[in-house]
């Protein structure tokens, strides 16, 4: 027992949750249209609208972060937790 409990990491979870995200909003993109399943892909995003620029002359620096959460991709990220906690 003590063994299963030393391979579950903050890492391990984090990758776990991360899939479960991407594949909750993947499949709530692919519902966006099937209209009893529609309500999968509501939700929001966050970030920046338009990218941040840094231009210090010999380098230019881009900045962007753009975060789309879904009803799918909570359920997944939901998931994605049960899941690392039977493992």
């Amino acid at each position: 027992m003590s063994g299963k409990i030393a391979n579950k990491n903050g890492w391990t979870l984090l990758i776990i949750m991360l899939a479960g995200w991407v594949l909750g909003g993947f499949l709530g993109y692919l519902c966006r249209d099937i209209s009893w399943l529609s309500w999968l892909n509501y939700g929001q995003v966050f970030g920046l609208s338009e990218p941040l620029v840094l231009d210090l002359g010999i380098i230019i620096l881009t900045f962007g972060l753009t975060i789309s959460i879904n009803i799918a991709s909570i359920i997944g990220l939901i998931i994605s937790i049960i899941i690392f906690k039977l493992l």
